[in-house]
């Protein structure tokens, strides 16, 4: 269900967990970017609606929009039913494992710096080596006095990494598997 707004009405329950996507099926959209800034942002969410509208593909959690920002391109993915098979070059699977640590964070992008910083941290000294950062938006600024305030999912993609787990057991932290 998505609401009138173009927010999710429900959301996957991650909360300060690791989850593996590995394999899931997404539809993906390039976004351009100009430093880490997306251009014409509602735009391409539309056009990736529209996209999903007109191939007949249905999503795990409507609405749910996984955003990664680059310094000149970006990516929107949305995470579709196992069971979809589509000939579009923009559905695809994600690779095996796609790590991921999730917080569901209640404030806005402004606010979630230390978050994230945060996460990255816990990351390191378990081991792990983070990568790309993705933001799903759970509501709105027309929307979130109704559903409680602003909320995001932060999910950060991590993997493995020998070298930060050796260092972590120099140090004599206990192994986090």
């Amino acid at each position: 269900m998505i609401l009138e707004c173009g927010c999710p009405g429900e959301y996957p329950p991650w909360r300060d967990e690791d989850v593996d996507l590995g394999g899931s099926v997404v539809h993906e959209l390039s976004v351009p970017m100009f430093l880490h800034m997306p251009l014409a942002f509602e735009a391409y969410l539309k056009k990736q609606q529209e996209a999903l509208i007109k191939l007949q593909l249905a999503e795990r959690w409507p609405g749910l929009v996984l955003f990664s920002t680059g310094m000149l391109r970006g990516r929107m993915l949305r995470l579709l039913h196992e069971d979809t098979h589509s000939l579009s070059t923009q559905v695809r699977h994600l690779p095996s494992p796609f790590h991921l640590r999730a917080h569901l964070h209640h404030g806005n992008i402004s606010t979630a710096r230390n978050v994230i910083r945060d996460m990255q941290r816990e990351l390191i000294d378990s081991g792990r080596m983070p990568k790309e950062l993705y933001l799903a938006y759970l509501t709105c600024p027309r929307c979130s006095e109704d559903r409680g305030g602003e909320r995001l999912l932060l999910l950060r993609r991590w993997e493995e990494s020998l070298v930060l787990r050796n260092r972590a057991r120099r140090r004599g932290e206990p192994d986090q598997e």
